[in-house]
């Protein structure tokens, strides 16, 4: 297993929403341990989902103080409450916005193996999880503010990643 290259803003995969995997193979397994590996390679991290790493599969990992796991095929099952806070993203690197979350949610999937997986979680595990079900979704946090935080953000990621740079 091993680190793979994180895809950054502008790569097409980010923005397409990922397939659902359908066979729970040793593929599967090793895509799993790649992003864990990926994922520890970058310290402070929350998540990592597949389509960063440019495989477009429901597939992330997430390893926080709540908890640490992988959701197969992720559903956003059950949202409460409204939290905000600072989001940054592997993805989008050096740009951090405040952005809106449920305070708890319930992500439905299933495991590497095919078993069925409920995780449920409050605060910073539950900005987590909505996050990486996002990137399956091809949405970015960005996408996802509204008003003034969304202009800032849509300036700071067209001075970051404008063509040529």
């Amino acid at each position: 297993m091993s680190a793979q290259i994180i895809r950054r803003y502008g790569d097409p995969v980010l923005r397409r929403p990922a397939q659902a995997v359908t066979v729970f193979d040793a593929a599967l397994h090793a895509l799993v341990a790649d992003l864990f590996d990926t994922l520890d390679a970058a310290p402070g991290r929350a998540g990592l989902a597949a389509p960063q790493v440019g495989v477009a599969a429901r597939v992330f990992v997430y390893a926080t103080a709540q908890g640490r796991g992988h959701v197969v095929n992720p559903q956003v099952t059950a949202r409460a409450g409204v939290q905000t806070g600072d989001e940054a993203c592997l993805s989008l690197p050096g740009l951090a916005f405040p952005t809106p979350r449920a305070q708890t949610v319930t992500v439905t999937g299933a495991d590497q193996h095919g078993d069925p997986v409920t995780v449920t979680g409050s605060g910073f595990l539950a900005r987590a999880l909505q996050h990486e079900t996002d990137h399956c979704d091809g949405v970015l946090f960005v996408d996802t503010l509204t008003g003034d935080p969304r202009r800032q953000a849509l300036r700071a990621v067209r001075a970051l990643f404008r063509p040529g740079s």
